[in-house]
């Protein structure tokens, strides 16, 4: 089985990259072992912004093609979304416009769990809410969903791992649902 995993942010320093990462590795070593986990960087896939005009003057960028070609070639997928302003980060959205101008539906029908993170106590809850309504429309076979509120009060970032054991058993319970 292969996984691919990302967080939906371009920052350099995303909790929600930790957020994925950390999940990818409890369904390694913990859910499924020997399963092959391969964790993107959206930063991999900067492209101009989407434009319909762009796309009639320069067709679709290489990068989205590749960006789709990763979700093919995965067995399911782990993506952390960030909030911006209450939505999706404005690098994944660009991509993810882009990806969607490539013939069939963006997520492929790919198993997925899904998780969202903010520093407050929110949990950018906003944006997961809008990817869990848009996952049938974008053809992702969603299969649980988490939102994380008070990101550094629940996550060490020395150690990289939960800090919290409630929520340790909600990753892991969140993960199971792709077996």
């Amino acid at each position: 089985m292969k996984i691919l995993a990302f967080a939906a942010s371009s920052s350099k320093n995303s909790i929600n990259k930790a957020l994925v990462s950390y999940a990818a590795n409890v369904f390694a070593s913990r859910i499924q072992q020997g399963v092959e986990v391969e964790i993107l960087d959206l930063n991999d896939y900067e492209m101009p912004i989407y434009s319909i005009d762009r796309e009639n003057e320069s067709g679709v960028p290489e990068l989205a093609k590749q960006f789709k070609a990763k979700i093919s070639q995965a067995d399911a997928l782990l993506i952390s979304f960030a909030e911006h302003n209450g939505h999706y980060a404005a690098a994944f959205k660009n991509i993810f416009d882009w990806a969607s101008r490539l013939e069939g539906k963006v997520y492929q029908n790919k198993p997925a769990v899904i998780f969202s993170t903010s520093p407050g106590g929110h949990g950018a809850a906003n944006v997961m809410q809008a990817a869990v309504a848009s996952a049938p429309h974008f053809d992702m076979d969603l299969k649980a969903s988490l939102s994380v509120a008070s990101f550094y009060d629940n996550f060490d970032m020395d150690s990289q791992t939960i800090s919290n054991p409630d929520i340790e058993q909600q990753i892991e319970a969140v993960l199971r649902a792709l077996l």
